[in-house]
């Protein structure tokens, strides 16, 4: 162990660029190999040769289909976005092409179906390309069912068919859309997807279900018994049987004489909640795939407005996260490969999609309102960004110094550029600067209720009303009239 930590201390004379834990090329003991494929590390998923349609079955729940699908449409349900790289003229010229591309597909399709990587933990799209004259475009994306694909040791795409299920065909590369989501290493291509983590309680809730009808049929009627003498023959007696079940569908029967048939009815003791299991494995679904219960289970209906704005900031953090993991993918393939081919050089575009949360009107006004009052106004452009674009400016009569209007020139006092500045003078520059803020508030608040006034009449009932720091400058100015007064008085008696 000393030894080992003396390596790691010794200076080196320039840093290891090179990959040297790399699970490529072979010497990765956690991991078992299939041929030249590499296996999938999901344990449950381990005893079935990595074949992820044992999750694709999960999707046949009512609970885990809505929850997923809520994730997957919120994504598609984003406006996407692309931003250039650079502002080279390169730059600009290979985003607008890569806006052109998603234009021309059904790129909103294409996601919604690459999220379902999501649930099993990869996902797999391939892309179709075309010449347009100069250019290489991207004609189409066609996404793949993910379990006819597997990776190689080396990390290359592989995909099993008929003719070869052991090592799969090897895929070209730049042909082929993947990424892989829910893995806590950079070791494992095939990621870790919802589908895990959703099959214990899907499992549970399936067997709950088939328990509780066989509970119901045992206890929701009673049970027919039929008795035979001791000498009835195996004839008479399935006979007897085929009777016995006749009474669960049919009115009538008949039976040999000297055979009986009497009801027993069932009884238990204790309690037996089917039901509460069925929804604990509910919101267990709900939890692993959205992270909350409240936007599935109508039972929470009652919980307060903070924790229901909780839990929808939680989906929306994990739908952002989703669109950003889809598009990292996205990213880091086709327009990688698209902006090489047809702009070389060129920085790569960035193709997102806009989940930030909307700023809070009401909020929004309200700020914009009392940056108004101490002379500040929101610009047009902010005006269109935070409301929207169908508003327009009211003009109103022109008062100085209200936003949009002129301020005229504060007027020229008296010039005493001969006469040398005194105290008196400094305490007056003084208490103009501390009474500054005060007289803007002031003002500010009078031109305000004229400006928002229809008339005068109800400018007059408001200023009654209008309650601004009136007393707080009052008094500074008697202070500040005071203090000069002394110090007027004090300069006197040394000149005599």
């Amino acid at each position: 162990m000393a030894d080992n930590d003396k390596t790691q201390d010794a200076p080196a004379a320039k840093p290891e660029l090179g990959e040297i834990a790399s699970s490529r090329d072979g010497r990765d003991i956690t991991i078992g190999f299939f041929g030249t494929l590499r296996q999938n590390t999901d344990p449950i998923l381990a005893g079935r040769g990595g074949d992820i349609r044992l999750y694709e079955e999960l999707l046949r729940d009512d609970q885990v289909q809505s929850c997923f699908q809520q994730r997957k449409r919120a994504i598609v349900s984003a406006e996407w976005g692309v931003v250039a790289g650079g502002k080279d003229k390169a730059d600009q010229m290979a985003a607008g092409f890569i806006k052109e591309q998603l234009d021309n597909i059904d790129f909103d399709g294409a996601t919604e179906k690459m999220a379902q990587g999501l649930f099993n933990g990869y996902a797999v799209g391939e892309c179709l390309y075309a010449r347009d004259g100069r250019y290489w475009t991207l004609d189409a994306v066609k996404v793949r069912r993910a379990a006819r694909f597997r990776f190689g040791v080396d990390g290359s795409l592989r995909l099993l068919t008929q003719s070869n299920s052991q090592d799969g065909e090897l895929m070209p590369p730049r042909k082929f859309w993947t990424y892989a989501a829910g893995a806590d290493n950079d070791d494992d291509p095939y990621g870790r997807g919802l589908g895990h983590y959703c099959y214990w309680p899907v499992w549970f809730k399936k067997n709950a279900i088939k328990f509780w009808a066989t509970y119901l049929d045992k206890y929701g009627a009673p049970t027919a018994v039929g008795k035979y003498p001791q000498q009835a023959s195996k004839e008479d007696q399935d006979k007897l049987l085929g009777a016995v079940a006749a009474m669960r569908s049919d009115s009538g029967m008949i039976i040999p004489e000297g055979m009986l048939i009497e009801l027993v009815e069932a009884t238990r003791a204790g309690s037996v909640d089917f039901d509460k299991l069925y929804d604990r494995m509910d919101g267990a679904i709900a939890k692993v795939i959205l992270s909350q219960t409240m936007t599935t289970d109508a039972k929470a209906s009652g919980i307060g407005s903070g924790a229901a704005e909780a839990h929808m900031e939680v989906r929306e953090e994990i739908v952002k996260s989703d669109a950003d993991i889809i598009c990292g993918g996205f990213n880091r393939g086709p327009v990688r490969w698209q902006t090489e081919w047809n702009f070389p050089g060129a920085r790569l575009p960035v193709v997102y999609r806009k989940l930030e949360q909307q700023e809070d009107l009401s909020s929004a006004a309200e700020r914009d309102v009392k940056l108004t009052q101490i002379g500040w106004a929101p610009s047009e452009q902010r005006i269109k960004e935070v409301y929207g674009e169908n508003y327009e400016r009211v003009q109103r009569a022109v008062l100085p110094g209200l936003p949009g209007n002129p301020t005229p020139p504060a007027p020229a006092g008296p010039s005493f550029a001969e006469t040398p500045p005194d105290a008196v003078d400094d305490l007056v520059a003084q208490l103009e600067e501390i009474a500054a803020p005060m007289q803007t508030e002031i003002v500010g608040s009078i031109r305000k209720l004229l400006y928002d006034s229809a008339s005068f009449a109800e400018f007059q009932t408001g200023l009654r009303k209008l309650n601004p720091n009136v007393d707080g400058f009052a008094s500074l100015m008697r202070e500040g009239i005071a203090l000069s007064n002394l110090t007027g008085r004090d300069d006197l008696e040394e000149d005599r």
